[in-house]
């Protein structure tokens, strides 16, 4: 009888996955001095460049209201409501999540798990749209290449409704 043995270096190696590919994307929500400040609902989504095709990967709304009436307000982000959240069913598993207040607020996608799918390799278009009830509307958006290099980031700047968007790339 044979048997083999795993040094402990080797089993802790066995047993660490590899890192996956993935987006970690910060979204600068401004404080408005307005006389009335609600929260912004956003949408990202992801498009391949030249093709119309959509991709939700995140919805931010108020997903807490009786009977799912948050949902009512979405057509405002009128831009990711005419590519693909018309065609959708609220909550979604997986990228719908609640408003999020003033100041820099990540989210990390893993490609193949949640809103982000397994992308092939070519050039794509990240969206981040805002709206807002008694408040204005914008989209902001970031080219990118997948698979990404190491370190690559890209950012945009919005003017009222979006500060800061940055989005990098874990290859």
């Amino acid at each position: 009888m044979r048997t083999t043995t795993l040094s402990l270096a080797a089993t802790a190696t066995l047993a660490t996955p590899a890192a996956a590919a993935g987006i970690d994307v910060t979204v600068d929500i401004p404080q408005l001095k307005v006389a009335e400040y609600h929260r912004p609902y956003v949408a990202m989504w992801i498009e391949p460049v030249g093709q119309p095709a959509a991709h939700t990967i995140a919805v931010w709304y108020d997903d807490d209201m009786k009977a799912n009436e948050g949902t009512k307000w979405l057509r405002d982000m009128r831009t990711w409501w005419r590519k693909s959240g018309r065609t959708m069913t609220f909550p979604a598993a997986g990228i719908s999540g609640a408003t999020r207040a003033p100041g820099p607020q990540k989210i990390s996608f893993t490609a193949g798990k949640g809103g982000l799918p397994n992308l092939a390799p070519g050039q794509y278009v990240l969206f981040v749209e805002a709206a807002r009830e008694v408040g204005g509307r914008e989209v902001v958006q970031l080219p990118f290449s997948w698979p990404a290099k190491p370190g690559q980031s890209v950012r945009a700047a919005g003017s009222t409704e979006l500060g800061q968007v940055v989005a990098t790339f874990k290859p």
